[in-house]
């Protein structure tokens, strides 16, 4: 599967779907993140399953900026609409495919059960 370009109108919809999502955080300027992006299309393609898709800080400064990206490249994971991976750096091929595999392994009860957890915790303390 081809990779997204995401934006500030599609960005939301599409990480909030169900399944997985990988978003590269990256720009024009940037080396190490055009040494990543071969990395991160082939792994779109050996990962038909996933969404890949691609946020050009540049041109999308405002979505930038609402998710906090202060370097870049940076390699965002969402399942089922929750952030579970975020790492700036550019990845190997091999680290990017045990980042996937982690995901796709992850339980999500659990994940949703430790968020509501925190949560909870969190709104005690406010």
């Amino acid at each position: 599967m081809p990779t997204l370009e995401l934006t500030a109108e599609n960005f939301e919809t599409t990480v909030e779907t169900e399944g997985i999502t990988f978003v590269d955080w990256w720009a024009d300027w940037c080396m190490p993140c055009k040494a990543f992006a071969p990395v991160f299309e082939k792994a779109a393609e050996n990962h038909p399953d996933v969404r890949f898709g691609k946020v050009d800080t540049e041109s999308e400064q405002g979505l930038a900026a609402a998710a906090q990206i202060s370097a870049i490249p940076t390699l965002m994971a969402f399942r089922d609409g929750i952030l579970v991976f975020r790492q700036s750096g550019a990845l190997p091929p091999k680290a990017l495919e045990e980042v996937i595999e982690a995901v796709e392994a992850l339980d999500m009860e659990d994940v949703r059960r430790q968020l509501a957890e925190a949560q909870a915790a969190e709104a005690q303390q406010a």
